[in-house]
């Protein structure tokens, strides 16, 4: 028997072109996925070459430090200078005091006493020759109640506070034995402006600190007239 020979129709050869050209596509896709993945792992390779380099790491190193040890120094100046103030403002009330206890206190009826006076002019002398502000100290009147005078100045005081000096005459105590004792005491409050508040924030954004602390100082001294 003789085969018969068939001639192909249009839809076996519209089938055969798609099927070669799926197998392209296919082969095409496959090729395109290898190159990525090749790229993909010459890019991770070049990236870790890079990252194992040295050059400029003292810079890096530097940058991501830096503000770490500003913080640390301006808190260590901070520190100091709030301790040096607390010194200073020490000695002056310490002075005024001493001073105070050799004062007559025959002017106490008075509304503004000379010796009270001169006491608040000598702790202002201390406080402008240790170069600390006296906030208009020298110039401000006091307010009596009783034996203590208070003096308020905030004149170009750190931070927008108020120095706040008080002058009592008239402070008593007893000794064990019952005797009562009559002393001055005299008392400093003086504003003090952290650098530190401001500085913190380049580490943390949301911290919040006190920008003014007030050091308080006094003294206490028998009246010696």
């Amino acid at each position: 028997m003789r085969r018969e020979l068939t001639q192909p129709t249009a839809e076996t050869l519209l089938a055969a072109g798609e099927f070669r050209l799926f197998r392209c596509a296919l082969f095409s896709r496959q090729v395109e996925y290898a190159m990525s993945q090749e790229q993909l792992m010459n890019w991770v390779a070049h990236l870790w070459r890079y990252c194992k380099q040295t050059q400029a790491s003292q810079i890096a190193e530097f940058a991501i430090s830096l503000p770490l040890l500003a913080v640390v120094v301006i808190g260590i100046t901070d520190f100091g200078s709030a301790f040096d103030l607390k010194y200073k403002l020490s000695n002056a009330v310490r002075e005024g005091a001493r001073f105070a206890s050799r004062q007559s206190t025959s002017d106490l009826t008075n509304a503004t006493p000379a010796s009270v006076t001169a006491v608040r002019d000598l702790i202002d002398s201390y406080l402008v020759g240790d170069h600390v502000s006296d906030c208009g100290l020298a110039t401000a009147s006091p307010a009596q109640a009783g034996l203590v005078w208070t003096y308020t100045a905030n004149t170009r005081c750190p931070g927008g506070g108020t120095l706040t000096l008080i002058v009592d005459r008239g402070k008593t105590f007893q000794t064990t034995g019952g005797a009562t004792v009559e002393t001055t005491r005299v008392s400093i409050s003086y504003p003090f402006q952290w650098r530190f508040s401001s500085v913190i924030r380049v580490l943390i954004r949301t911290a919040r600190y006190l920008r003014v602390t007030y050091i308080r100082n006094e003294s206490v001294m028998q009246n010696l007239n």
